[in-house]
Formats: structure tokens, C-alpha cells, sequence
């Protein structure tokens, strides 16, 4: 993995542009390209009024700042042709599993003709070399063998945020061989399936360390659902980082990409249920629960990944531990709540993440 000064190099004046900025991986994001010196335009739903994007100023990083539905395809085309992107990294998306039970609609339209009205958008967009889709882990269809998931296996989503990933999967896959096939982009657009990410700045509701971190600092009993599940943790920094390293192999067209998804999962001794990472914070935090085994929404029970392709192709490992991220994470939250700025604290465990051997 390279190092700050290799990254500058070549992220220094990249024109990027990020759908979904306003989001949690979206801001540390921008916070990253902003420290590399890329020159950013965000495209994006206004962000919540306690969000990392309004604690950090991110705003004022940033050459536009575009607050606009993903699915206002003629907006979404006019900015394009405008900001002349050279990198796209598109994390608009409806997120959450619980959320997409209460408005399965709505995550369809999002995160699936969301996804097709940029693709949609880029065709003719002569700039553009490189594009990088967010979609989950959770695309693919359950195995019972306790298997780490590949990148070929199959897909099936039983939840409508799964669906809709899976849906965004094929979508994309279509588009790549119907549209972009001999146009130069066949190799250089991917989607890129993470884990469950953590890090400081994450103030959703339905997510297991912010729900955490937000009943002790306001003193108050969390509940705990489905604490068996296993879930692939890691720190936000890990899957970005591996976003960055792709989309820089597409952009040098360093990459022959027949089958065009990758995993960005977490060592394996990351793979640990929710009670345990519950049970971590506990050790050195007051922090009540109450354990709820039996929801109504079904979840699936175990993901593990596979991210051999992305060791072997692209150099990418992820870098920091479950101990380390729970502590990083912890960190943030702690020093931000005494004063010191959520940006400056992104930037310092950006340095610490990339200068780790």
C-alpha cells in the first residue's frame, strides 16, 4: 500500500467526484481527498444536522457542493458535463437494513435507479477514467457452510437493502457490457463490496458502535439485537482506503477486469458477533444493555468475506485490527467531545492508518 507522499502524487488536482459526500463514508472521504489535494465535487442529499460533514466544514473543502436527489437524472447530467470528473466514487445510497423494512420503496429507488441514473449519466462524460460503486457485503445469497464469501459466489439478498444491492449489481454488470464495452470504461468501472464499518463521525441510528457510543455518552440502556450474528468489523479507513487504491489501478488502466466486484472485508479475526464487540466496549467503558434475540425483520446471521482478490491484484490488506478500530473509534469520540476539531482528528488517524506497516 503506498505511502502519504505516493498518494499526493497522484491524487494531487484529480478532479473527483463523489456522490453520497454527505454521508459517513462520504465525509471521511472528502476529508481524505481534501488532505490529498484533489480537487472535490460533491453531489448529495443535505446532511443531517448532526453529521460529520456539518462537524467537520467539509463544505468548505470542496470546489461544489451540490445538494440534489440522486434520482433528479437531469441535474445529476448537467453537473457531470459541468465538473468534467475524473474519478467518481458513488455512495448515495439508502444504507440501512431496518430503514429499508419501513420503506422498501424508497431503498429500491435509491440505491438501484440511483445507481443507473449515474451510469446513465456518464455515458458521453469523456473525461471520466475511473468509477468506483458502493454497494455490501450483503449482496450475497446465504451459505450455511461458514464460508468467507468470494467475489464470484452466488448473490441473493432476503432483506429489500440487500435486494436492492443485488439489483445494483447486475445493473451495473449490464451497463458495463451492453454501453461501455470498447469505449475505454469496460475495465475501468467496479463495484466494491466492504463490511461493517465503524470509525468516529457515525451518528446513525440501527448501527451497533453508534448506538453505543451514543448511550454512554448520554447514559442510557442500549438495546441489543440479534447479539449472535457475526459481522465482518472494520474501521471505515480500511474499505476507503481500498475505494482510493482501485480507483487509481483503473484510472492507469492497470486493471483486466473480466469480473468487475471486489471485496474490501476485514482479517478474519475480525468476524466476531455482536455481543462481543458489546462485551469489548464494556471493558473499559459504563455502558448498560438489555440483549433482544427475537425482531420482527429477519438479518442475516453470518457474513465473512473473502478479500483475496484485492491482497493479490490491487497490494490492499486491511491494516488495523478489532481492538484497534474499536479503540480508534473510542479515541475519536472521546477527544471530540473535549474539544478537539472531528476534521483535525479524521486527518491524524488518516496519517496513523496510512503510516502503519
Amino acid at each position: 500500500m503506498e505511502n502519504i507522499n505516493q498518494l499526493k502524487k497522484f491524487w494531487s488536482k484529480k478532479k473527483v467526484f463523489i456522490t453520497g459526500h454527505t454521508g459517513f463514508k462520504g465525509s471521511w472521504l472528502c476529508i481524505m481527498l481534501s488532505y490529498l489535494n484533489s480537487t472535490i465535487d460533491g453531489y448529495s442529499l443535505k446532511p443531517k444536522k448532526n453529521s460529520l460533514f456539518n462537524k467537520s466544514m467539509i463544505s468548505k473543502d470542496l470546489k461544489s457542493n451540490i445538494y440534489a436527489d440522486i434520482n433528479d437524472i437531469k441535474k445529476l447530467k448537467n453537473k457531470l458535463k459541468k465538473c468534467k470528473p475524473e474519478i467518481i466514487f458513488h455512495l448515495a445510497a439508502q444504507p440501512l437494513v431496518l430503514e429499508s423494512y419501513k420503506e422498501p420503496l424508497k431503498t429500491f429507488n435509491t440505491n438501484l435507479m440511483g445507481t443507473l441514473n449515474l451510469l446513465e449519466s456518464i455515458r458521453g462524460v469523456k473525461s471520466i477514467k475511473s468509477v468506483v460503486i458502493i454497494t455490501t457485503d450483503k449482496v450475497y445469497k446465504i451459505n450455511k457452510n461458514n464460508k468467507s464469501y468470494k467475489e464470484l459466489d452466488v448473490l441473493g439478498g432476503h432483506d429489500p437493502y440487500s435486494a436492492s444491492k443485488v439489483c445494483t449489481e447486475i445493473a451495473v454488470d449490464s451497463y458495463i457490457k451492453s454501453f461501455f464495452k470498447n469505449t475505454g470504461l469496460q475495465n475501468r468501472i467496479s463495484t466494491a463490496r466492504a463490511g461493517n464499518v465503524i470509525g468516529g463521525g457515525d451518528f446513525s441510528k440501527y448501527r451497533l458502535v453508534p448506538d453505543i457510543i451514543y448511550s454512554i455518552n448520554n447514559n442510557i440502556k442500549l438495546n441489543i439485537r440479534n447479539p449472535d450474528h457475526i459481522r465482518p468489523w472494520q474501521h471505515v479507513l480500511d474499505p476507503l482506503m481500498g475505494y482510493l487504491t482501485l480507483a487509481e489501478k483503473q484510472f492507469k488502466n492497470k486493471i483486466n477486469n473480466e469480473q468487475h466486484a471486489w471485496n474490501f472485508g476485514p482479517s478474519k479475526n475480525n468476524f466476531k458477533k455482536v455481543i462481543d464487540i458489546v462485551k469489548h466496549i464494556k471493558r473499559s467503558e459504563k455502558l448498560k444493555y438489555t440483549l433482544i434475540k427475537n425482531i420482527k425483520f429477519k438479518e442475516t446471521n453470518i457474513l465473512k468475506l473473502s478479500s483475496l482478490k484485492a491482497k493479490n491484484k490491487l497490494n490492499w490488506v486491511s491494516k488495523w485490527n478489532l481492538s484497534e478500530s474499536l479503540a480508534k473509534t473510542l479515541e475519536w469520540n472521546s477527544n471530540t467531545r473535549k474539544g478537539t476539531s472531528p476534521k483535525n482528528m479524521c486527518e491524524r488517524q488518516f496519517l496513523m492508518y496510512i503510516n502503519k506497516k
